[in-house]
């Protein structure tokens, strides 16, 4: 028996009161719970992410669902591990600026 990583996408989903937190249980799993500024933070099966965030935002007390953008991202960092260091700006390869004077102004353009 293999085991398969099932890939999960998180949802972001506000809403007007955590009164009703246990409704949302039932669609996935809740990970963070904020109380403050009132979303929750749930995983989801990613096939069916789409047809639950549907489902969860017609609930009266959701104000608003988001999709996590996590799965966009390239999360393989070992590529680009010690390039950071080597790539400067060019602003600051060439040294710090400083402002001209009125006097080093009349002198340049003379």
């Amino acid at each position: 028996m293999a085991f398969n990583i099932i890939p999960r996408q998180g949802l972001v989903v506000w809403v007007y009161s955590l009164k009703q937190l246990r409704h949302l249980r039932r669609f996935g799993t809740i990970y963070y719970t904020s109380r403050r500024l009132k979303y929750v933070y749930l995983y989801v099966d990613q096939a069916v992410a789409q047809k639950v965030s549907a489902q969860i935002k017609k609930l009266h007390f959701v104000k608003q669902v988001e999709l996590s953008h996590r799965p966009e991202l390239d999360m393989n960092f070992g590529e680009r591990v010690g390039q950071l260091g080597e790539q400067t700006p060019k602003s600051a390869a060439s040294g710090p600026k400083r402002l001209l004077t009125s006097q080093e102004i009349l002198e340049k353009e003379s």
